[in-house]
């Protein structure tokens, strides 16, 4: 824990970003907390400004999480640290990008996303395998875009 709290001294706005303000730091399933602390941002992008919004708030968390993720990975000295949750943040945006507004799609987003996430199947585990803060997020980024595929499937055998 040491070596946590010199990574936030010397870089705040980085562990603030790569730990989605603290939520990395839940003492079990961190992932899942930070996937359920993401819907608020994705519903506040959705209904002040729709899609767009939403697509600029994925891209802020990716951007961003790339490089507080590679920031954070390299001054704790370890791959994929549990303590970074901005993927799981990206990963969600993505999942609900563009789908429609419901409980429904909110619930199937969450699980698929998560099961993804936890099963890592390919190609989310080819790209776990970038370097640095790039592995980090592409992971999450191809599971979300997998969850909304088979959510829009879903959607479009359904009628809807």
């Amino acid at each position: 824990m040491r070596s946590e709290s010199r990574v936030w001294r010397r870089a705040p706005v980085s562990w603030a970003i790569a730990t989605f303000f603290g939520v990395g730091h839940f003492p079990f399933a961190s992932g899942t907390v930070a996937t359920a602390a993401a819907f608020p941002v994705y519903l506040a992008g959705h209904l002040i400004g729709g899609d767009p919004l939403v697509l600029v708030l994925a891209l802020f968390f990716t951007v961003a999480g790339v490089a507080a993720a590679g920031t954070l990975e390299k001054r704790l000295g370890y791959h994929d640290p549990s303590e970074v949750v901005v993927d799981e943040v990206a990963g969600l945006l993505v999942t609900m990008l563009w789908l429609p507004l419901s409980v429904w799609t909110c619930l199937a987003g969450f699980a698929l996303f998560r099961l993804f996430d936890v099963l890592k199947p390919w190609p989310a585990s080819r790209a776990e395998r970038l370097p640095g803060g790039w592995g980090i997020m592409a992971d999450d980024l191809v599971c979300g875009a997998m969850a909304n595929i088979l959510i829009r499937a879903g959607l479009y055998l359904a009628g809807w």
